[in-house]
């Protein structure tokens, strides 16, 4: 029969073990999403922040490459379901003996999710995703040649939109909760949620206008879409929605 005092001895190992991968900045925190976010979600942050740090636009910056490296380790993890739940239990450690073993499942012995679970109060797959309200998407018509398609090449188009602004005063707001890790023991640390403000600054809309660059490469079709990111109409406490122009 196993010592009891061995077991338990273990069990503290892992636990340590899963708290400490938690304890730096977390895969989420480099995509800055929610933990509990879509994988819509996560897609459009890898996208807008790989574009921000690419190395091609930011030559010879040590810092912005790191940069550009961490957020695809982190989108590889988040973006593959499997991975994305061992990490969520088991943290970085976990994804390191699951490469090790092959990827193959099992091999603990025990379910640490749950003991990890009941000790520091949840923070599994299981949660409610939290619902971020999104702008509508607009659809812009573009009047391309056939050379453009054929060759390719760029158009400017004059396009108008709203803005959101700040505005005087204060208003009621719906801010998503923030999530942090508070230390609870030497080596131990719990995920809270806080609610950053109930009143942010007032905001209004202003329309402006601008000149967009649309890239349209060599060989794509007529009807088909270039999409521009959060570049639709905008959502108060929420994402803008996409920009979709089709040619």
């Amino acid at each position: 029969m196993a010592n009891p005092g061995h077991k338990l001895l273990f069990l503290l190992c892992a636990l340590c073990s899963a708290a400490i991968a938690i304890a730096g900045q977390s895969y989420y925190d480099m995509l800055q999403v929610p933990k509990g976010a879509s994988d819509e979600q996560i897609k459009r942050a890898y996208r807008k922040l790989a574009l921000k740090y690419h190395p091609d636009k930011n030559p010879g910056n040590e810092e912005a490459n790191k940069k550009f490296a961490d957020i695809n380790n982190a989108y590889e993890v988040l973006s593959d379901g499997e991975k994305r739940g061992i990490y969520d239990r088991y943290g970085e450690e976990g994804l390191k003996q699951h490469a090790a073993s092959g990827g193959r499942g099992g091999g603990m012995g025990m379910n640490i999710q749950d003991i990890f679970e009941s000790m520091f109060g949840g923070g599994g797959r299981g949660e409610e995703e939290e619902q971020i309200p999104k702008g509508d998407d607009v659809i812009v018509e573009l009047d391309a040649t056939l050379e453009d398609l054929y060759m390719g090449g760029s158009l400017k188009v004059w396009r108008e939109k709203n803005v959101i602004k700040p505005a005087p005063g204060k208003r009621q707001c719906n801010c998503r909760n923030e999530v942090y890790h508070r230390q609870i023991g030497p080596g131990m640390f719990q995920q809270m949620t806080e609610q950053v403000c109930e009143q942010c600054q007032n905001i209004k809309y202003e329309r402006e206008g601008y000149f967009l660059t649309v890239d349209i490469e060599k060989g794509m079709q007529d009807g088909q879409e270039v999409n521009f990111f959060e570049d639709g109409e905008p959502k108060i406490d929420g994402e803008a929605g996409d920009l979709k122009v089709c040619l």
